[in-house]
C-alpha cells in the first residue's frame, strides 16, 4: 500500500502513513480481518509521539451479504457536498470491480453509518455476531489501549484487576493487532504490542495457562522431530498411549495424520482385545478420541480447500490478476498452493490455454514474493563462511553489499532471534552482527 502524506492529528507536522479508505472484500478477502482488526489507518508521529487512528472516510463492500456500507468521520466537520465528492469515486470503484452480473441492486442504496462502531458492528451482524460479543471485544480493544506504553509496574498492577478479561480472546486479539501492524509497516507498534503480549503471558491466569499449553506442544513436537525417520506407526501408538494430556494427543494428531490410516488403528484394535480392565477401557476410549479427531482434521482440510478454490477463482475474475494476487498474498496458504497446483494441471491436461495463462500470473507473484531477500542471502553466506576470518575475506571480497540497509535488517533479526529457542543461532548472528560492525567500522575509518 503506497504511503499518504496527512498531517499529524496532534502537532499538525506532516508525515507518512498507510491510509485505506475502501474495504472491498470482492476484490481483497484479507481487507475484513484488516478492518476488524481495529488496526487501520493507525499512525505513530515521529515528531510528538502521538499514537492512534486517523480520521478518513471509509467505504465497506461485501457482495456475498450484499453490504454496501459508508462512514465519514463527524470530526472532519464537511458538508454533505463535499461527504458526496469523497466517498462518491470509491463507490465508483466498487461497482467498476464489479462483473455486469453481479452489480444489484443493494449498489444504488449505499448504506450511511454515523459512527465508527456502528460500522464494525454492521459488519460482525452480518456474520452473525451479537451486539454482546461486539461490546465483549470492544472491552479488550479499549484495555489493549490502556495497556499500552504502561510501565511494567502499571501493566502488572492494571492486569491484576482486570485478570478476567485478559482471557484467550484478549490474546488472540493481541496477536492479530500485531500482525497487521507488522504487515503495514509499523514495525514500532508491532513491537509494543508484542511486549506486551509476552508480559501478559507471564503475569495473568490465561496467559500462564496458555504459556503451559504451549510448552506441552512444543513437547510433543520435539517428541516427533526427535524420532525422525525412525518413526514408525507402533512408535506413534506408543506416544499416543503415554501422552500425559490430551493436548498433546491433539498435538500428535494433528502433525502426524497421514499416519493415523487403516493399519494404524489396526493396531489399536490389537492392543484393545489383548488389554485388560481400566487399560482396556483407556485404549477404547483413546481409540474413539482419535477417530474424532481425525475426522474434524478432514472436514477442517475439506473446508480449507474449498475456500481456497473460491478464493482463487475470485483471484482469476480480477480485471489485474497480478495486483489482485499481490494484494492478497497474506491469504495464501499450502491449502492455496495445493488448489492452485491442482487447478493448473487440470488446465493443462484439458488444454484450456486462457486459464493456464491466468493461473501462471498467479504462479509467478508468488515465486516472486517467495524469493528470499538479498539481506538473508548475505547472512546465509556469512554463516557458511564459518569463522571470523573467513567471514572478514568474505566481506573484503563483497563490500558494496554492507549497506546501511543491510546492518539495519541484521540488526533486527538478532534482536529478534534473542527472543527465541536456538541459543546456538542467536550465537551464529551475533557473531557474524560484529563481524560486520567491524568490518564497517575500517571502512568507515579508511574513507
Amino acid at each position: 500500500m503506497p504511503k499518504t502524506r496527512i498531517n499529524c492529528p496532534n502537532c499538525r507536522q506532516p508525515i507518512s502513513a498507510d491510509i485505506e479508505q475502501l474495504f472491498d472484500v470482492a476484490q481483497d478477502p484479507a481487507s475484513k480481518q484488516r478492518f476488524l482488526s481495529g488496526a487501520v489507518n493507525f499512525v505513530q508521529c515521529p515528531n510528538c509521539g502521538y499514537q492512534g487512528a486517523v480520521a478518513s472516510p471509509l467505504v465497506y463492500h461485501d457482495p456475498k451479504k450484499e453490504l454496501l456500507l459508508t462512514f465519514f468521520p463527524p470530526e472532519l466537520n464537511m458538508r454533505m457536498e463535499e461527504q458526496e465528492r469523497l466517498i462518491g469515486p470509491l463507490i465508483n470503484k466498487v461497482v467498476n470491480n464489479l462483473p455486469q452480473e453481479q452489480r444489484k441492486a443493494y449498489l444504488l442504496r449505499p448504506q450511511a453509518v454515523l459512527t465508527m462502531q456502528g460500522l464494525i458492528e454492521r459488519v460482525l451482524e452480518a456474520d452473525g455476531i451479537t451486539k454482546e460479543m461486539i461490546q465483549a471485544q470492544q472491552k479488550r480493544l479499549n484495555l489493549i489501549q490502556r495497556l499500552l506504553g504502561q510501565s511494567e509496574d502499571v501493566i502488572e498492577q492494571i492486569a491484576q484487576e482486570e485478570d478476567e478479561l485478559i482471557d484467550a480472546e484478549f490474546f488472540g486479539i493481541l496477536g492479530r493487532l500485531s500482525e497487521s501492524a507488522l504487515v503495514s509497516g509499523e514495525e514500532d507498534s508491532a513491537r509494543s504490542l508484542a511486549n506486551l503480549q509476552r508480559k501478559l503471558l507471564t503475569i495473568t491466569t490465561t496467559g500462564r495457562k496458555l504459556e503451559a499449553q504451549n510448552k506441552e506442544v512444543q513437547d510433543a513436537i520435539q517428541d516427533l522431530q526427535g524420532l525422525g525417520e525412525n518413526l514408525t506407526r507402533e512408535k506413534l501408538l506408543d506416544m499416543m498411549v503415554n501422552a500425559s494430556s490430551d493436548l498433546r494427543v491433539s498435538v500428535l494428531t494433528s502433525l502426524a495424520r497421514p499416519a493415523l490410516d487403516y493399519e494404524f488403528f489396526r493396531l489399536l484394535s490389537e492392543r484393545i482385545e489383548n488389554a485388560k480392565g481400566s487399560g482396556r477401557e483407556r485404549l477404547i476410549q483413546l481409540r474413539t478420541q482419535l477417530l474424532e479427531m481425525t475426522q474434524e482434521i478432514d472436514r477442517q482440510i475439506e473446508k480449507r480447500m474449498e475456500i481456497a478454490k473460491q478464493n482463487l477463482e475470485q483471484l482469476l475474475k480480477a480485471k489485474d490478476i497480478t495486483a489482485s494476487t499481490q494484494h492478497n498474498l497474506g491469504a495464501i496458504d499450502e491449502a492455496f498452493l495445493q488448489v492452485l497446483n491442482s487447478e493448473m494441471a487440470a488446465a493443462r491436461k484439458n488444454g484450456d490455454l486462457d486459464r493456464v495463462q491466468k493461473l501462471g500470473q498467479v504462479v509467478q507473484v508468488i515465486q516472486e514474493a517467495s524469493a528470499p531477500p538479498p539481506e538473508l542471502e548475505i547472512i546465509e553466506s556469512l554463516l557458511e563462511a564459518g569463522d571470523d576470518k573467513k567471514r572478514q575475506e568474505w566481506l573484503e571480497a563483497n563490500p558494496d553489499k554492507v549497506t546501511q540497509e543491510f546492518i539495519d535488517a541484521l540488526t533486527s533479526l538478532v534482536s529478534q532471534s534473542e527472543d527465541g529457542s536456538d541459543p546456538e543461532m542467536v550465537k551464529h548472528l551475533q557473531d557474524i552482527y560484529r563481524s560486520v560492525l567491524r568490518f564497517s567500522m575500517k571502512a568507515k575509518l579508511k574513507s
